[in-house]
């Protein structure tokens, strides 16, 4: 299976659970997802985070928004 189409079907997933643990629309989910180091780090295939699951990618995704507080 193609990156993309694995990405495409990650990132639902951790937006949903970005969205029910902070209480916050898909919307700004998204946002935050898509601005954060962890959105980077899946979208570069030499990182091979797209073969994590999306649980895995939503606790990195965690760590990383913790440390900016």
């Amino acid at each position: 299976m193609a990156h993309a189409t694995i990405r495409a079907t990650l990132i639902p997933e951790i937006i949903r659970m970005i969205s029910e643990k902070y209480n916050i629309s898909e919307e700004e989910a998204m946002d935050e997802f898509y601005t954060s180091g962890t959105a980077e780090s899946l979208s570069d295939s030499d990182t091979g985070l797209y073969g994590q699951s999306a649980l895995f990618i939503f606790g990195l995704f965690c760590q990383e928004k913790s440390k900016k507080q």
